[in-house]
């Protein structure tokens, strides 16, 4: 079984952890985290970029010229795609980019991100993570006791007294164990969590 260290908010060990091994001892699967990486980007597209057709360009609304007698291809309409200032035939329209992978792949992908993250030693747990008041000086010195300064920070539950101090610290995300996401462990050097957080992602993605 895997095994971390539990820390204090002041950067002391005060013991040890253990983690489900099918949740941080997996086997990681590259293929699925590139999958799976690629599926939130693809969602996060706004899709609103758009061309104009032949029938939305200004313009056109008369014959250029008299069908025959000119020695000239015949024209409807100055607004034809060939033309210049003309409509785009097959360019961009608004629409939906995100899709989405089966349901044991999300969850794989999850799997390996958190198990690479565990190989490489970038999992840091706290025993608790509480401040009395929102203070970004407060999370900066916890970061400091922890010697990290590029980290996701993973509480259970919703907790604005941490999001608050720690939003503003440059490359410090915090995120609630049910959002947490491959995109976002991959994207930060450390993953940070708190001994009730990992027992949330154990309770949810073992499943």
């Amino acid at each position: 079984m895997p095994t971390v260290a539990l820390f204090n908010i002041n950067g002391e060990q005060i013991g040890e952890l253990t983690l489900k091994d099918e949740i941080f001892g997996v086997e990681v699967n590259e293929s699925v985290l590139h999958d799976a990486v690629v599926m939130q980007l693809a969602g996060r597209r706004l899709g609103t970029h758009d061309t104009k057709t032949r029938s939305e360009v200004s313009g056109g609304g008369r014959k250029p010229w008299r069908q025959k007698g000119t020695g000239r291809a015949r024209a409807g309409t100055s607004r034809s795609p060939i033309w210049r200032g003309g409509g785009i035939v097959f360019g961009p329209h608004p629409r939906d980019y995100s899709y989405s992978l089966p349901r044991k792949v999300r969850r794989l992908a999850l799997k390996s991100a958190l198990s690479g993250k565990f190989n490489s030693g970038d999992i840091l747990v706290l025993d608790e993570l509480k401040l009395d008041q929102p203070k970004t000086r407060d999370m900066v010195r916890i970061l400091n006791n922890l010697n990290v300064d590029d980290a996701l920070l993973v509480t259970a539950e919703k907790d604005e007294t941490v999001e608050k101090s720690a939003r503003n610290i440059p490359n410090i995300k915090p995120l609630i164990a049910t959002s947490l996401n491959v995109y976002d462990i991959l994207a930060y050097n450390k993953l940070i969590m708190t001994k009730d957080a990992v027992a949330k992602v154990e309770e949810v993605f073992a499943q």
